[in-house]
């Protein structure tokens, strides 16, 4: 990633930092050169030398980490592949494999440290004194010298298991009960797959055999560790899937990796017939850089579950806020979102700047880095540097971030559960789009309905006027004032027509305007450019063609229709001029009778007013019988819109669903969710108190327990009045009278809401238990409730999920029994950053990456510091003392750890 170079790159530096556990593969049970000559019977080609350094070159090509150097009762060609092994990556662990009195082989696996003289003497204390290669039994039995290799700082492993020499061929009855059941025997070698053992093998090894049962951890597969791995005779024994495995360690030159990972074989073993893990999107560095209290600390991720510990104020809240401040992304509810503000402005202060590098993998895998400097909004940098126009969402698009409490306070909000459960829908986007553009032509048609209701409203008032004008006109016409002023009263019909001639040709102004605005026809879309690098690009740049035809055609018909309106235009002129004129004589005449009229006191004045208006109204009769078919057309184009709205709120409500179902069935025993389709009725009730006001608050009430609210049917009920209302929900007087006297608008406002759908959480408090026990999130504590959340919140996802100090609101004997099984069970495939003092939570999660925070001083005034040598898992010595120096446990916790731990 490019930086600028008076700027140091703080997230390269965090790169180089310890990020914890990762698998390595190994091949256990290499033999050195003269295995083929001492042991087969077969001349050793070569020399030592040779053959170390033609090990280590195969090693490299197949990507394996560790060797692990067995040979029979002798270690004395060990230096040899080490030197072969210097600067190239590999790490070279010492060892041999003994066969105990009773005829078991077993490896024996040290420290990469491990001196020749101490080795040695460890072979010694067998009974073997000669250094030389050899079959010699040890003088210790099989429980003996699993004790001895432990007390001398390494590690067991039983050989071939099932084959000649193995536990299980070597020993019968109860002899091979009492070995099988040793506890100092933690992993076993096999060829393949557990279930490929022959005999009863399978079921001993899985635990299933009540006589073999041993002790282990609830929800563990194996009764002990398996590994795949055979003798290596030759370099290309290692292309064998059977030959290596992979175990997760921190440190491969301490046998101390291989120890938790024969422990806990669920999280850290993984043979060939296990496939690879799941590609997901992930967190690859945090850094600060700036006057903030975590100025200058730096955090290398790992891909799997990441744990923040240490005491209070020591900065695990800042580094999990840093991440959803520089990710922008809000708080679901308002303490947490106060909370994150206090953060940002008094911990992280201005000027601070967050960096944080991702790997995502929408829609194909690329890496970004992620800036924010308080308080300015984040800036996405691509790989060489350069500011991209992306956002943090279009990144990650379904990373999730909690605060403190923050789970529990979604509990408290049936919508925000519902949100959750989007994650598992397989949204529809063209349903989206459909239902946008479906809104759109629903509020459309509202307006043009009340628009047309609202002229038709008016018109009808105007033509109210119209019978008690024509009786007026009437007695004017029994008078005779109709014959003597006869022109002048047809005159009135006549201006009439010569007013309503611009109106007729304003509309085909309109449409040149129209068409010269549009013209030409966009081309670019089809441009040589824009169908570069398409397949079809040949085909589809003839469009070009069609349209350029279609330009010409076009500003043909523009002009054409120019040259006609402007000749029409001028046409018209000459007639309206030739009409004035005739208007003129007319007038002339018509004063002339006004005076003779004024001599008799008759108003001759107040007739042609009186003609006038009737004239004007009667054109309003045809523009209504317009109105009136406009109006059906638009009632029934809504009505079509509406069903339509129906059918598709309908189908997103059944995705929903299906999501509820799909969750239940994941978490089946544990958590039950339903959801209701437009459980969520605020958005009514908000409409009803802005558009009608008044006390509806009784009225409110008795919507809010209707069963199956239909909006279009209580519109229609609104619309039929106060009665129906009453009958029909229960509502009683002035409450019903307001609904009732709703507005059109208002009504088709009803119609075109979207009720969210509400979510509601069921926890089965006894867990393990033959029969469930089934409560709400009312019926449950606060930490009851937060579980249901959380084993939601751990369900499948490839984005990383990052919790501050979820044990705040869990009920802790969840955390051990459920919701650490799930964690293990998915950080398989996605991340997981948590900061905690619960070591429920990392001992028992076996977190990849334990980090240990420390401080100096208070927020505003300290300053925190993350130690590199507090990186690590707990095969990593300092950060084993440190989770048992820092963290609190339960019962549970605290065996797991004695167990893991020798205390």
């Amino acid at each position: 990633m490019a930086m600028t170079k008076s700027e140091p790159d703080v997230v390269a530096d965090a790169l180089r930092l310890p990020s914890g556990a990762h698998f390595v593969r190994c091949a256990l049970q290499v033999n050195p050169h003269n295995y083929s000559g001492t042991h087969r019977g077969q001349a050793s080609e070569g020399n030592p030398a040779d053959y170390a350094s033609a090990l280590i070159a195969k090693a490299k090509e197949l990507g394996i980490g560790v060797l692990a150097i067995t040979d029979h009762n002798s270690v004395a060609e060990v230096p040899t592949v080490h030197d072969a092994a210097v600067g190239s990556g590999i790490v070279v662990l010492p060892g041999f494999e003994l066969e105990s009195a009773e005829g078991i082989h077993v490896l024996c696996i040290y420290p990469a440290s491990t001196e020749m003289e101490k080795l040695g003497r460890y072979l010694g204390e067998f009974g073997i004194r000669d250094p030389r290669p050899s079959s010699r039994p040890s003088t210790k039995h099989f429980e003996l010298l699993l004790q001895a290799v432990h007390a001398q700082g390494g590690v067991a492993i039983a050989a071939h298991v099932s084959g000649r020499k193995g536990l299980f061929q070597a020993l019968e009855g109860q002899a091979r009960v009492a070995a099988w059941r040793n506890e100092h025997l933690l992993a076993v070698q096999i060829p393949g797959r557990v279930d490929d053992l022959p005999g009863d093998f399978p079921r001993i090894v899985c635990n299933k055999n009540v006589e073999y049962a041993r002790e282990r951890p609830a929800g563990r597969a194996l009764a002990v560790a398996v590994v795949n791995a055979k003798d290596i005779v030759q370099p290309d024994d290692l292309e064998n899937p059977a030959a290596t495995c992979w175990i997760k360690m921190s440190d491969p030159w301490d046998v101390e990796g291989l120890r938790q990972a024969f422990l806990d074989p669920d999280s850290r073993i993984r043979l060939h017939s296990d496939g690879q893990p799941e590609e997901h999107s992930e967190l690859l560095a945090l850094a600060w850089q700036g006057g903030g209290f975590l100025d200058g600390g730096a955090i290398h991720f790992n891909p799997n579950l990441n744990v923040l510990i240490g005491g209070r104020g020591t900065g695990k809240s800042t580094a999990i806020e840093s991440i959803r401040y520089v990710l922008g992304l809000e708080p679901v509810g308002d303490e947490a979102r106060n909370a994150h503000q206090e953060i940002v402005r008094h911990v992280l202060r201005n000027g601070t700047k967050v960096s944080l590098e991702v790997r995502s993998l929408n829609p194909s895998e690329r890496i970004y880095r992620i800036e924010r400097t308080v308080p300015n909004p984040p800036i996405i940098r691509d790989t060489s540097g350069q500011v991209s126009k992306l956002r943090p969402a279009d990144v990650l698009p379904r990373v999730e971030v909690y605060g403190q409490h923050e789970i529990s306070e979604l509990t408290r909000s049936r919508e925000k559960l519902t949100q959750l459960l989007h994650r598992f829908v397989r949204a529809d986007a063209d349903i989206s789009q459909r239902k946008a553009s479906v809104l759109r032509g629903l509020r459309k048609a509202r307006e043009s309905i009340v628009e047309t209701t609202g002229e038709l409203a008016q018109i009808d008032e105007n033509l109210a006027a119209l019978p008690q004008l024509e009786e007026t006109l009437v007695r004017f016409q029994e008078a005779g004032l109709e014959e003597r002023l006869r022109d002048q009263s047809l005159l009135v019909r006549e201006a009439q027509i010569v007013d309503s001639i611009p109106e007729r040709l304003g509309s085909f102004r309109n449409v040149l305007a129209t068409l010269r605005q549009e013209l030409p026809v966009d081309q670019a879309f089809v441009s040589q450019r824009a169908l570069a690098d398409l397949p079809g690009g040949p085909i589809l740049h003839d469009v070009n063609q069609v349209l350029e035809e279609l330009n010409s055609a076009l500003e043909t018909a523009a002009r054409q229709l120019e040259e006609a309106l402007v000749q029409a235009e001028q046409h018209i002129d000459a007639i309206t001029s030739r009409w004035f004129d005739h208007k003129a004589e007319i007038d002339a005449q018509y004063q002339s009778i006004l005076r003779e009229l004024q001599k008799s006191a008759v108003d001759g004045e107040e007739f042609i007013r009186l003609r006038r208006n009737i004239e004007s109204l009667r054109p309003l009769e045809e523009r209504r019988n317009v109105l009136v078919r406009l109006q059906a057309n638009q009632r029934q184009q809504r009505r079509d819109l509406l069903a339509e709205w129906e059918d598709l709120k309908a189908v997103q409500f059944r995705e929903l669903d299906g999501a509820a179902k799909q969750v239940n069935s994941q978490l089946k025993g544990l958590v039950q969710v339903k959801v209701t389709a437009a459980g969520d009725r605020a958005p009514l009730f908000e409409l009803l108190r802005n558009e009608i006001g008044g006390r509806l608050a009784e009225a409110l009430e008795r919507l809010e327990v209707t069963p199956q609210l239909s909006l279009r049917e209580l519109a229609d009920r609104c619309r039929e009045g106060a009665t129906t209302l009453a009958r029909e929900y229960g509502l009683k007087g002035a409450q019903a009278e307001n609904l009732a006297s709703a507005a059109e608008g208002t009504l088709m406002k009803i119609e075109e809401l979207e009720l969210p759908s509400t979510t509601d959480l069921l926890l089965n408090t006894a867990s393990g238990a033959i029969e469930p026990s089934w409560h709400g999130l009312d019926q449950l504590s606060k930490g009851q409730k937060a579980t249901a959340v959380l084993l939601l919140l751990l369900l499948e996802s490839d984005a990383p999920l990052i919790i501050d100090q979820p044990e705040d609101d869990l009920d802790n004997r969840f955390i051990s029994e459920v919701v650490v099984e799930r964690m293990r069970d998915n950080k398989r495939r996605r991340q997981f950053v948590f900061s905690t003092h619960n070591a429920n939570i990392p001992v028992l999660g076996d977190a990849e990456l334990i980090l240990g925070l420390d401080a100096l001083g208070e927020a505003e005034g300290g300053k925190a510091f993350i130690a590199s040598q507090r990186m690590g898992s707990i095969d990593t010595p300092a950060v084993r003392i440190l989770v048992e120096e820092v963290l609190e446990g339960g019962k549970d916790a605290f065996e797991k750890r004695r167990r893991k731990y020798g205390f």
